[in-house]
């Protein structure tokens, strides 16, 4: 028994096809239940109340002209169309060859994403003796398009089955197949299969690998509000263990159980009970999490960031052990596959997330890389991070699994901060030595080969602090090509905690380049509020060295009041302790700011501006006082005379 939805306030239908295909007549006949003798040519929006079909969900019909004149206005509706229905006459086979070298080629270049019903119109006026098999002339079309969910025949002049046409294509909105099944191979897609097993491991209280009586009575009442009958229990199992031996053991239903019933539930046509058991536990129509689930709190400023809570990070850590079955303090590919196969898919298969962490020599990712990459994604992606907390089973608050960080202008001010995760911008012209700067953050080995790069890269991982503690430091390369875009954002560095500016120490060209991408950061910083603490890098400190690049370097640092550029070298590995130094600057925000000729002009016009002021308000003040007194001393004077 399926719940209602309650998701869509409603549900807006498009119907399209050739001029005479009975699309008019079709809409009149479900609104009127009756077969009018006068249609218009095309209707106007036509609504079916909520009471209509048992889902409580009202429909708006819209009525399409085959016009050309009129194309522009239907490709506007067709775009906001929840569902289109797509008609062909019965009795003119024109109009169904139409749909496949037409109809569907125009949703397709429209990006219509909507589902789409074939309905043939005028069944009561097909020939008789020219007998049709609908599925042997559809399927071949739903096998080519695969955004057809269904198709049904009907007759406006005698009502049949014209209220299921309209609630097919209700349903197909409501209860979409797309997302749950692969009709081709008749199996479940993955997102589903995984939004099934996290339901699965949820309702499965006693963490045995199977749902008992009792479980599986707790999980029918929280979807459907009733709970099930001993005999249907075992009318449940038996069906099971018949397909599917594995399905049932000995302490009830296992997940490949439970998977085989949801399959079997679609191909019965009954989507509305998985769609209901998904939306219980939260899943939207792409089988994410949907936003009423994900309290992510709201950033107040934009130089504010957002961090992992630490009882989020507890559960992180434990999460790691439990996976580390062979204690080795690092996780396999296949434990990462696991640990994910309840969200939709792993987030970190793809950039910026592929490659960032630190990994073993056997490519296997480490606690610190582990808890690195779940501080990356918070900082970049707060929803989709705290999304997939709740995917892995954090059982905690959701509303205090994430915390907004104090803004980095109050910590300028403070002279501290309270921050756990730093991110750093790198900058610097090619060849400079960026990469090579990154890559041993996560100890990854020196490579001789170049490759340039051309879009943002992210490393990141924890650090021990002097004083004692960890902080998580992430490293984010701007190639040299997208500075100019970078810059163009007003708020580019307000997420920005230090700065860092690499430069090969053997070529004056490279410091040339490094110095005015210096310089247009440190003014970027200036006008927007904005300033980060900088810090200068000479790599390749294994090769001779520029002489000029070295003497102009330490001047321009001096000039702009920050620290000697640091000398470092990937290939030898010397790195002068550069990752300290940087998560120093970042714990110091007050300090290596840089300071350019134009900002100190600034600087002392704004001085001399608010001096001004004072001084006018002061003069203004004993203005005021003397006029004051002059009044007093007059009213003084009367008085007495």
């Amino acid at each position: 028994m399926a719940a209602k939805t309650g998701v869509r306030p409603s549900v807006r239908i498009v119907v399209a096809g050739d001029r005479g295909t009975g699309k008019s007549s079709l809409i009149a006949a479900a609104a009127t239940e009756s077969f009018p003798d006068n249609v218009p040519s095309v209707l106007p929006p036509t609504h079916l109340p909520a009471d209509f079909y048992a889902d409580g969900v009202p429909l708006t019909i819209i009525d399409s002209s085959s016009s050309m004149d009129n194309k522009s206005k239907l490709y506007e509706e067709l775009k906001r169309a929840d569902a289109v229905l797509l008609t062909y006459a019965c009795d003119q086979p024109m109009t169904l060859n139409r749909l496949t070298s037409y109809w569907l080629n125009e949703l397709r270049q429209l990006e219509v994403k909507a589902p789409v019903i074939l309905v043939g119109c005028k069944l009561d006026l097909r020939d008789e003796h020219h007998p049709m098999s609908m599925e042997d002339i559809v399927a071949p079309i739903m096998k080519q398009f695969r955004e057809i969910e269904t198709c049904i025949e009907c007759s406006a002049a005698t009502l049949l089955q014209v209220p299921e046409v309209f609630y097919y294509a209700q349903r197909a909105v409501l209860h979409p197949t797309a997302p749950l099944f692969d009709l081709e191979r008749q199996s479940l897609k993955p997102r589903c299969k995984n939004a099934l097993r996290r339901v699965f491991t949820l309702c499965d209280r006693d963490m045995d690998g199977a749902l008992s009586d009792e479980e599986l009575n707790e999980f029918q009442v929280k979807c459907f509000n009733a709970p099930l009958q001993p005999a249907e229990i075992v009318g449940v199992k038996r069906i099971v263990q018949e397909n599917l031996p594995s399905g049932v053991n000995d302490r009830g239903l296992t997940l490949p159980g439970f998977l085989f019933l949801h399959a079997l539930f679609i191909e019965k046509g009954r989507l509305e009970t998985t769609w209901a058991v998904l939306r219980k536990f939260g899943y939207d129509d792409d089988l994410n999490l949907s936003g009423d689930y994900l309290p992510v709190p709201s950033k107040q400023a934009p130089d504010q960031s957002m961090e992992l809570s630490n009882e989020a990070l507890d559960f992180l850590r434990g999460v790691f052990q439990l996976l580390d079955t062979d204690n080795d303090g690092a996780l396999r590919p296949t434990e990462l596959e696991e640990l994910f196969s309840t969200a939709p898919e792993s987030p970190w298969d793809e950039p910026p997330y592929k490659d960032s962490a630190e990994r073993t020599a056997l490519g296997n990712l480490t606690l610190n890389g582990f808890l690195s990459q779940w501080a990356l994604m918070t900082i970049l992606d707060p929803p989709r991070s705290l999304a997939n907390l709740i995917y892995i089973g954090y059982g905690g608050d959701p509303a205090k699994a994430l915390r907004v960080t104090r803004r980095r202008l109050v910590d300028r001010k403070k002279q501290k901060t309270e921050r756990n995760v730093f991110q750093c911008f790198v900058f610097g012209p090619k060849k400079a030595g960026k990469s090579a700067i990154l890559n041993t953050l996560i100890r990854r080995p020196y490579s001789k080969n170049y490759s340039s790069t051309t879009e943002d890269g992210y490393v990141m991982n924890m650090l021990e602090r002097v004083q004692g503690g960890q902080k998580t430091l992430i490293l984010r390369e701007i190639p040299e090509d997208g500075v100019h875009k970078f810059l163009s954002n007003e708020e580019c560095l307000a997420g920005c905690d230090v700065a860092v500016f690499v430069y090969d120490s053997s070529d004056e060209d490279s410091w040339n380049r490094s110095r005015e991408l210096l310089v247009e950061v440190a003014r970027k910083g200036e006008v927007s509020g904005f300033g980060v603490p900088c810090i200068v890098t000479a790599a390749k400190d294994d090769l001779d060295p520029s002489p000029l690049a070295v003497q102009d370097s330490v001047r321009v640092c001096q000039g702009l009041g920050i620290e000697a550029p640091i000398p470092v070298s990937s290939k030898s590995g010397d790195l002068s302790n550069i990752f300290n130094k940087i998560l120093t600057a970042a714990e110091h925000p007050h300090a290596n700011i840089p300071e350019t000729e134009r900002g100190r002009n600034r600087k002392r016009y704004y001085k001399l501006f608010n001096r001004s002021l004072i001084f006018v308000s002061v003069g203004a003040a004993v203005g005021v006082i003397g006029l004051a007194a002059c009044r007093a001393y007059a009213a003084r004077k009367n008085t007495s005379n």
